[in-house]
This record gives C-alpha cells, sequence and structure tokens, in this order.
C-alpha cells in the first residue's frame, strides 16, 4: 500500500462521531444538522427536468474531456459572473468537467506536483481536508498559512519565508473561505500571482462558494480577474474550480469544472483520461441547463441572506460572532473548550455543530479553529432560526 496513506489525518466527520458517541440528546426535539457544508434547498426544476430528459443517453460512455455544449456552457457563464471579456476563456483548451470540485482539487494536485523537488503545497488553515490530503498523498509537505482575526482570516503571503515559496509548487486559496466565508480582494489575488511569477508555482483557487454572498452590490471577485488585470490573457499559472453543489443546492449530483492555464489544462486532461473521472452524460445536461440560468441561483443565494439577516441578531447576544463576506458558515469565538461545547450542545439540544479546531492543525502559534465552532446554515431559514434559539438558550443556561 502506499506509504503515504499513513500520513493521513482522521477527517474531521469521523472525528465528530467518535465525539457523539455515546450521547442521548433528548427525544423531544428533532435533531438540526449544521456540521456538514451540504445544501439542502429544494434543487430547481430545470435540472431535475434535465436529468430526467438526459436518461436515454446512459447507452455510451462519456469522454473524460465533456461535450463542447458543457464546456461552452462553463466558459460563457464564467464571463457573465465575472464581468471578463467576451470569449477570453477558451471552452475548448481552459475548461474541463469535474464530478464535483472535491475530486477535483484532489486530483489537480496528483497531477502537478513534482515530488522528486521536496515539494511543498501552502494552504490556509483551517481548510478544506482535501487539501492537505491531497498534498500528502502525492509527496508533497503541507505549508499552513494560519488564518485569524489578526489577518482578516487571509493567508499571510508577505509573512511566508523566501525558502518556504522557493519550494513552493502549489498554493491553494479559498474565496469565500471555508469556514470564515472571507473574500479575498482582486489586490490580494494580484500580490499572490506576482509571488507565484517570482517563485515559479501554480495557484489553485477553490471558488465553489463565489455565488454565495449577501452583497449583491459586491460578488467576490475571481483569479481570473486578477489575472486579465497582470496582463496574463491566457491565465497561466491560474486554476480555478467551481461547483453546482453551492450554487445550485445539488450536492448529490457531483458536477463542477475546472477552468484556467490551457497548458495546466492540457496535462490534467491527460491525467483525467488515466483517472477514469468522465461526468455522467444526464450530469451534463443537467449542469448545461443550470450554468445557464441564473434566476435560480439568484434564488438560492437569497434563501442564505435571509438565514444570515434572521440568524445573527439572535446569536450575537450569547457570542462573539460577525456577519461573513460569503459562504454560508458561521465561524464564532465561542472562548471556550470547542469540542465539549459540541458535545454537550448535542446532549442538551439534539443539534451538531463541527469543532473548529477539527478544521485546521496545530502549529508554533497554536491551532487556530480551537475554541471556534463552524456553524453551516444549509437546512431551512426556519430550521436555522430554531437552530439559533436552541444554542442561545443552551449558552444562557450551561
Amino acid at each position: 500500500m502506499n506509504p503515504q496513506l499513513a500520513r493521513l489525518h482522521t477527517y474531521p466527520f469521523e472525528k465528530l462521531a467518535r465525539l457523539k458517541q455515546g450521547v442521548e440528546p433528548p427525544p423531544g426535539l428533532s435533531h438540526i444538522a449544521m456540521s456538514i457544508g451540504e445544501p439542502q434547498h429544494t434543487p430547481p426544476a430545470l435540472i431535475l427536468e434535465a436529468l430526467r430528459a438526459g436518461i436515454s443517453r446512459l447507452s455510451s460512455y462519456p469522454p473524460t474531456i465533456g461535450s463542447s455544449e458543457l464546456r461552452s456552457a462553463a466558459a460563457r457563464w464564467l464571463e457573465r459572473r465575472f464581468a471578463l471579456p467576451p470569449n477570453c476563456v477558451d471552452a475548448e483548451r481552459m475548461v474541463l468537467p469535474a464530478n464535483g470540485t472535491r475530486e477535483a482539487l484532489f486530483a489537480f494536485v496528483q497531477a502537478a506536483v513534482d515530488p522528486g523537488r521536496a515539494p511543498l503545497v501552502a494552504m490556509p488553515n483551517p481548510f478544506y481536508q482535501i487539501y492537505e490530503g491531497a498534498a500528502l498523498l502525492a509527496g508533497a509537505e503541507p505549508y499552513l498559512l494560519n488564518t485569524t482575526a489578526a489577518n482578516g482570516y487571509a493567508p499571510d503571503l508577505e509573512a511566508i519565508p523566501p525558502e518556504v515559496l522557493a519550494r513552493c509548487q502549489l498554493l491553494f486559496l479559498c474565496s469565500p473561505g471555508n469556514p470564515t466565508g472571507t473574500v479575498l480582494s482582486q489586490a490580494y489575488l494580484e500580490r499572490a500571482l506576482q509571488l507565484a511569477e517570482r517563485y515559479d508555482f501554480i495557484i489553485a483557487a477553490d471558488e465553489c462558494y463565489a455565488e454565495i454572498y449577501l452583497d449583491e452590490n459586491s460578488p467576490p471577485p475571481s483569479l481570473l480577474n486578477a489575472a486579465l488585470a497582470c496582463g496574463r490573457s491566457r491565465f497561466e499559472r491560474c486554476v480555478v474550480f467551481h461547483s453546482l453543489s453551492k450554487r445550485s443546492s445539488v450536492p448529490g449530483m457531483r458536477s463542477g469544472f475546472v477552468a484556467g492555464d490551457p497548458q495546466l489544462m492540457s496535462r490534467f486532461l491527460l491525467y483525467r483520461t488515466y483517472h477514469g473521472s468522465a461526468m455522467s452524460p444526464m450530469v451534463q445536461l443537467a449542469s448545461i441547463a443550470a450554468w445557464n440560468d441564473e434566476a435560480h441561483a439568484a434564488a438560492n443565494r437569497s434563501l442564505y441572506q435571509q438565514k444570515f439577516a434572521r440568524v445573527l441578531p439572535i446569536l450575537s447576544t450569547v457570542m462573539q460572532v460577525e456577519r461573513p463576506d460569503g459562504a454560508f458558515y458561521l465561524w464564532p469565538d465561542l472562548q471556550r473548550d470547542d469540542e465539549a461545547f459540541v458535545r454537550d450542545l448535542y446532549a442538551k439540544k439534539n443539534l451538531t455543530l463541527l469543532p473548529g479546531s477539527y478544521l485546521a492543525r496545530e502549529t508554533p502559534a497554536g491551532n487556530p479553529g480551537r475554541g471556534r465552532v463552524r456553524i453551516s446554515l444549509v437546512a431551512s431559514v426556519e430550521q436555522c432560526v430554531e437552530a439559533a434559539e436552541r444554542i442561545a438558550t443552551f449558552m444562557r443556561h450551561h
């Protein structure tokens, strides 16, 4: 077996299951799950109709590169959403479909890392655990960039030592961030690209939450915006990851895409032809319908905006919690043991959150998730309000 498997950490939700083991919540309260970022909104009818229409196409193997219609829909969506120049995203050479961003993020690292050069992959801390696992299995060393209130929950690029940048082959950025909801500015992304050019590394921008934001007048920018601003019309050294799981509330469909530097996409396609990651024809049809429609995405975003508007006034009376710029998480500072809090809350209120320390790693400066919890506002508006009231009541009495 691959010896790198021994380096993997226990996944957060496995640790959460162990934490809750043996605890019996009150039987009179229905369970509310707010630990996992799994959207629970009703899937748009246009997606379901397209899925049904595509059933007849299951008799043949789909090509790894996907249909030209799907790649075109993704390319044109990028241009609309991020106000990019028309046809600047080459659908034939710059876009690849993916079975969700999770598999694409993991696979890209395997294709991008050269294990013979003492590779290092830099990433925010806390982070989506796939970044770390992918780096470890590719034979790379994860380099953690703590994101805290002191640095605005953005990785401090200027604090990275030159010797680390010299070994860096890949930098992960996530905007809006998971779990902090922080949106990285275009100026920040431009600075990251300057460092990538100077030290010869790739930037992998996880933008799967880009359609979940609270200010309709200020949607999060893309790494692609920064690339064009820096004169990189071919998005050199840039790869962005997008998903329908959050945008369209269809996590079970496992649909997304990767876009960016055509040289990187060409090599990644070669890897994927062996990786066996072709998207189902019916999912491709449904994805085309989803990327071509903006109304359902706006309606979906509106539901999250309603949740924040109703939940924050309740929680702010009992904890230090800030309104994020994007994504659908709250990242409050409890100033107490996060594991004990989550376990006791489940025992008393039948409500599951995720300890913040499970999403981060220990560093010389400590674990930046310790004392915090991630609250996923993925349930209905009414359930989120009820959950906030349960939390507030619990904190007042415990």
